[in-house]
């Protein structure tokens, strides 16, 4: 069950949407975010850091860097940048990245969703960074990012898509990425209702990206909730913002593993030492592996298929997983990488990435070996979060990746 609602949201001009919208901070440089910022004055990154605009602005997060975001909300609304829609509305969307179509509905959910673990979730969360994005939230009440949550396929939920698809959006525009976003309106009272009655109908819902977020929205509200005797959860600020997608909509990829060295092994004794728990299969072309229990290895401009012994599967849903498989027999014994979070010889790069930019790395001598991986299921991350267990980090990358700015709930 989603105890979802509609809400009045603040969209870019439906002419500006390009340049609004941004990717988040975090995939920028210091630089290439100033950059960004100084030359479009529509960036949604002057709403996340105005330090951005004036590196020199110093004092109180509070009373300064919170205080110029209050300020440049009001002033994109002015300018209208930004446009409230005053009428509570949900709204689908629609991405197509590189041909691959990705819809589902754009809308709030309860914070107790997520404090009674109706949303079923997969990833351990930094308690640094949920504390750094529950102070932003707090302090600007600004939440234009998303989680992202998928479902079973639901015909009422699939019907409302199908018709409103087929009429004009009400925005659309191309991403300097190449990916092009369209965004429609629903707002009529008795679809709303049919549309929330539809996801209280859900059995499961699983979160498949946005830990962090959907943790430091529930943090923020909790810490708010404890300043109101008369809380009910019912304020604004007890809803986050989701996209909810279900499971044929979602798609996910792996997270390939770099590693700087191999220690003291040479490539003769690197592969004996791995011979021990995996059957090492020479190969002559690059190697993705296409199905689970099997691991790509480049190591000195050659390819290998890493295939594990059968008696390495306990039947565990965390310990089977082929990233569990590579780091609890190569990573950490025969590599000494004993937390894949914090050290600095392993790298990581998603499935995205192209094979041969990650090879380059390994030839030019930043890496000494590359492993590559099959995707994890959508059935092994539903498998991880029904037993209430976590993956390891960086065993998923999920698409859709959304834009800040697209639709936002500002909860002041």
């Amino acid at each position: 069950m989603s105890r979802i609602k509609a809400f009045n949201a603040i969209v870019p001009n439906k002419g500006l949407a390009a340049e609004v919208v941004t990717r988040p901070l975090e995939c920028y440089s210091l630089g290439e975010a100033r950059l960004i910022a100084s030359e479009n004055i529509y960036s949604f990154l002057h709403l996340i850091n105005p330090e951005l605009d004036n590196q020199y602005l110093r004092g109180s997060r509070q009373e300064l860097i919170y205080k110029k975001i209050s300020d440049n909300i009001e002033s994109f609304l002015d300018a209208k940048y930004i446009e409230k829609i005053n009428q509570p509305s949900i709204f689908i969307y629609r991405v197509n990245n590189k041909g691959r179509l990705q819809t589902g509905y754009w809308t709030l959910t309860s914070v107790l969703d997520n404090m009674e673990n109706t949303i079923l979730k997969h990833e351990l969360t930094v308690a640094r960074r949920e504390k750094l994005l529950a102070d932003y939230l707090q302090q600007t009440c600004l939440d234009a990012n998303p989680v992202l949550i998928t479902h079973e396929v639901n015909p009422v939920l699939k019907r409302f898509i199908e018709k409103y698809t087929a009429l004009s959006p009400i925005i659309q525009f191309e991403y300097n990425d190449g990916s092009f976003h369209e965004l429609w309106q629903i707002s009529d009272e008795q679809e709303l209702e049919e549309v929330e009655l539809a996801f209280r109908s859900l059995e499961k819902v699983y979160l498949a990206d946005g830990h962090h977020r959907i943790a430091s929205m529930t943090n923020m509200a909790l810490a708010k909730s404890k300043l109101d005797p008369n809380e009910d959860f019912n304020a604004p600020y007890n809803y986050f913002t989701s996209v909810y997608m279900d499971f044929e909509e979602v798609k996910i990829y792996q997270f390939h593993r770099l590693v700087k060295d191999i220690l003291n092994f040479n490539t003769k004794s690197f592969l004996a030492a791995i011979e021990y728990k995996f059957d090492i299969v020479p190969l002559t072309n690059d190697y993705v592996p296409a199905s689970s229990r099997e691991i790509g290895m480049y190591l000195d401009n050659k390819w290998y298929k890493l295939i594990p012994h059968s008696d390495l599967f306990k039947g565990d849903v965390v310990k089977d997983l082929d990233v569990s498989i590579l780091h609890d027999h190569i990573l950490f014994p025969i590599l000494d990488i004993e937390d894949p979070r914090t050290d600095a010889r392993i790298q990581y790069e998603g499935g995205l990435a192209p094979i041969s930019e990650l090879k380059r790395l390994v030839d030019s001598e930043n890496f000494k070996v590359l492993f590559t991986l099959c995707p994890t299921s959508l059935e092994e991350l539903k498998a991880v979060a029904d037993a209430g267990a976590s993956m390891p980090p960086k065993s998923t990358w999920v698409e859709p990746k959304f834009l800040v700015g697209l639709v936002i709930n500002y909860f002041a």
